[in-house]
């Protein structure tokens, strides 16, 4: 006779493109997390996305986020994955509030809820301010305080890296090649190089103008996303430090634009940008 089935409710969303599943921690309670990112997410077998997010009740703030790569490992936190967090709990009806407190393993972040006749429109999550030391991000470095456009030979290809810290670790080579030959081919080289100690989110990115960069993400667990919030103000911060950018820039990624601000008199990063639903179901595993 065949095993019975597990099946949990889930909700389907996405940044930018982005997507990942989430799970009403409040209804439920999870088991085995790793197991079922792997299975929720594979796109042939599974719901399909970039990952897994529960959202949970928190002590010290009004709610807690755990979030799965799609390779079942946890990351410290997503920036479109909180802005989808903020449209889920107003709108599911777990808050009334327009400004909500969200816990993750990378402290807590302010989400502001953009609110139009009851809907979410947009959230701007603030993001904490970034780090620039390498052994916080972390990141091996041959200065030893920074990381910024620092040349690294990965595999007998020399790269300008610059290393920054976003909660989780990124890397941002600035190039005005993202095409597919780079990115995925050497995305995933970059992401597992012994110089990033926990490996890395890998940014590719071009300045196009003032105001207006292009960037493709390899994410650390994950491969190719459409969307990476923490990578899109990792990118920003990367070349406000390297004098390319204004503190404000419209980041463009293959599954839409992202606005992030660097503020001087905070230092936080400001990120700004949709989050949608897609489908609500049951998933059998």
């Amino acid at each position: 006779m065949e095993s019975e089935h597990k099946s949990i409710r889930f909700t389907k969303m996405h940044g930018a493109g982005n997507d990942y599943i989430y799970i009403n921690g409040f209804e439920c309670e999870v088991e085995n997390s790793e197991e079922l990112s792997v299975r929720i997410s594979d796109r042939h077998f599974g719901v399909g996305s970039d990952g897994l997010v529960i959202i949970l009740p928190s002590d010290v703030a009004d709610f807690r986020m755990r979030m799965f790569n799609a390779d079942g490992s946890e990351a410290e936190m997503c920036g479109n994955a909180s802005r989808c967090i903020g449209k889920y709990v107003f709108e599911k009806g777990l808050t009334t509030k327009h400004e909500v407190t969200l816990e993750t393993l990378a402290g807590i972040k302010v989400l502001k809820l953009n609110v139009c006749d009851g809907r979410v429109e947009s959230v701007t999550v603030d993001m904490g301010a970034p780090e620039l030391e390498a052994k916080n991000v972390p990141a091996v470095s041959k200065n030893g305080a920074s990381k910024i456009a620092e040349l690294e030979t990965i595999n007998g290809k020399e790269f300008e890296i610059t290393a920054i810290g976003m909660g989780n670790p990124h890397a941002v080579v600035f190039s005005a090649d993202l095409s597919d030959e780079t990115v995925l081919g050497w995305g995933p080289q970059l992401e597992v190089a012994p110089i990033f100690p926990k490996k890395a989110n890998i940014e590719f990115a071009e300045v196009v103008e003032p105001g207006r960069i292009r960037m493709r993400v390899w994410e650390r667990g994950s491969g190719e996303t459409l969307a990476c919030g923490t990578g899109a103000c990792a990118t920003l911060v990367a070349a406000v430090t390297l004098g390319l950018s204004p503190r404000k820039s419209d980041i463009e990624l293959l599954g839409g634009t992202l606005t992030v601000e660097w503020r001087e008199e905070d230092n936080h990063v400001y990120l700004t940008g949709p989050a949608e639903f897609v489908a609500d179901g049951v998933f059998y595993w």
